[in-house]
């Protein structure tokens, strides 16, 4: 089969996920912090002080994006990163402060999302990460 760019299942995956990520920038846009580093400050939330590699692992997120948003982090003083050879990381409590007023935001962005794809829209997002995954 002869494809066309429009066609590309990767483009439009990224279309989508920047269109989610426009939603969830206008209710975070005040905190200037970026998607990537609210999931990294969520899943550390979750999981406690981890190795760094963990996190992309668990997020999908190439190590070098990983190592770029932890250093950013890392400068705001919301997670500390020790120095061993594979360092492990683990939120402050300005991080632990900071996702406690994030979660209730990143909800109301998830709500309009939720509300846009309803369930039929939700239920394509798990299939496809079925299959893809």
């Amino acid at each position: 089969m002869k494809y066309q760019l429009k066609h590309c299942v990767g483009s439009r995956l990224r279309r989508l996920s920047r269109i989610a990520d426009g939603h969830i920038r206008q209710i975070l846009g005040d905190f200037k912090i970026t998607e990537n580093q609210m999931t990294i400050l969520f899943t550390l939330h979750e999981l406690g002080k981890v190795e760094q590699g963990k996190v992309g692992e668990v997020l999908c997120l190439e190590r070098s994006t990983v190592s770029r948003n932890i250093k950013l982090l890392e400068k705001r003083n919301w997670i500390f990163r020790t120095t061993s050879y594979r360092p492990q990381i683990e939120l402050t409590e300005q991080g632990i402060d900071l996702v406690k007023v994030l979660i209730p935001e990143w909800e109301k962005a998830m709500d309009v999302l939720v509300e846009h794809l309803r369930e039929d829209g939700l239920q394509s997002i798990k299939n496809l990460e079925a299959r893809l995954g």
